[in-house]
């Protein structure tokens, strides 16, 4: 009785991979246990750092908070305490993007809490 190896799955299994793998550098993309590996580096990485881009947009948001605040003759962490006693529920994002672009808005915001 001949082997069976179901050459049809290992074919679109291998694809699949090399698929991941368009447009990267020399081997990486076109010789499949190289490939392999990157692939699953790469996923790696992306899961990662999926979690770090969260962490590094909200740093640079308290920065673009506390920038603004500054202005004002507070500190981000006393503002930030005088929201949360004032009961105001506005994330850092929103308050960021007010600080940034509306500054008018923000300092409403600011002469509220104080």
């Amino acid at each position: 009785m001949s082997r069976s190896v179901n050459a049809v799955a290992s074919r679109r299994r291998r694809k699949k991979i090399l698929n991941q793998a368009r447009g990267y550098f020399g081997a990486r993309s076109n010789v499949y246990t190289v490939a392999k590996n990157a692939v699953e580096k790469g996923l790696s990485y992306a899961y990662r750092d999926r979690r770090n881009k969260k962490r590094s947009f909200r740093r640079l948001w308290i920065a673009r908070i506390n920038a603004g605040v500054r202005q004002h003759g507070l500190s981000y962490s006393k503002f930030i305490h005088l929201l949360a006693e004032k009961n105001i529920d506005l994330n850092r994002k929103v308050l960021a993007d007010l600080a940034l672009n509306h500054p008018e808005t923000f300092a409403a915001v600011v002469n509220h809490v104080k």
